[in-house]
């Protein structure tokens, strides 16, 4: 991939699928870990809709309007979906997606409800990134045998924000056991400070699972976790890194500083009562 490539619609039906891919895979380890938990996720109109539990982030869809525009049944059908597991109806919607998707979510009592940066990064050309060694810190991909460990510190980055903190343990612990997904470690001095995620998809990787205990902010371990996972992606022969953020929040400059773009702000639709 040229490293000149543009925001248009086609790079945003390929940072969108590989999200929504992601997550897919994110849903069928938490189906395989606990059958109990009606886990599941379905294409509709090109839409990625998955179900996570009522409260999990994760319980939504990705890329709609994006690939096709949905019918009304195609939306009954999705609306279905989330309310026959009582869950709220939320739709992550690329500003790329067809003209005609907003009025008729707008007919439909849907409202904004949250913003995302998604960002990118074309890979070719680029110099290969630092040596995942800084002073004290270092950084590892886990096995099999440090995933409680990576979970635990994922989720001990995230305790301040108290609305999402008694989901993350069990969220990240699933995480890590999703197909094809990669889980650094960052140590200070031997102690468990950071985490970063890695996923692959037809040639890009979406950066996620970034959190850093709060005491060891920056230290520069983000930092690290970016530049170790594009070296990562680089070596596994992918084209392009893509990393979604909170606007104007410390990931995101992060992400600006080691080079990402921003392709689109994306807005998530919620279902009103």
């Amino acid at each position: 991939m040229p490293s000149d490539v543009l925001a248009d619609i086609s790079l945003a039906r390929r940072l969108e699928r590989t999200e929504a891919t992601a997550n897919a895979r994110f849903v069928e380890a938490r189906a395989r870990l606990q059958p109990a938990s009606r886990a599941e996720w379905i294409e509709v109109a090109g839409a990625y809709a998955m179900f996570d539990g009522p409260r999990s982030p994760c319980t939504q869809t990705f890329g709609l309007g994006l690939f096709e525009i949905p019918a009304a049944a195609d939306l009954d059908k999705l609306e279905a979906f989330f309310k026959e597991r009582e869950a709220p109806v939320f739709h992550e919607v690329s500003p790329l997606a067809d003209k005609a998707l907003w009025p008729m979510l707008h007919e439909r009592s849907y409202r904004p409800v949250e913003f995302t940066s998604v960002m990118f990064l074309p890979l070719d050309g680029r110099a290969s990134p630092a040596a995942a060694l800084s002073g004290t810190l270092r950084v590892r991909v886990v096995g099999k045998e440090e995933r409680d460990v990576w979970a635990r510190t994922a989720a001990e980055g995230w305790s301040e924000f108290t609305e999402i903190a008694g989901l993350m343990n069990d969220l990240m612990r699933v995480n890590a056991e999703k197909e094809g997904g990669v889980s650094l470690l960052v140590d200070l001095d031997g102690q468990p400070i950071a985490t970063g995620g890695l996923a692959i998809h037809d040639g890009a990787a979406l950066f996620a699972g970034a959190s850093t205990i709060a005491q060891w902010r920056r230290h520069g371990a983000q930092r690290l976790l970016v530049d170790s996972r594009l070296q990562y992606a680089r070596q596994a022969g992918c084209e392009l890194a893509m990393f979604c953020a909170t606007p104007g929040s410390t990931s995101q400059r992060n992400a600006e500083r080691q080079g990402f773009r921003i392709a689109y702000t994306r807005v998530k639709f919620g279902l009103q009562a």
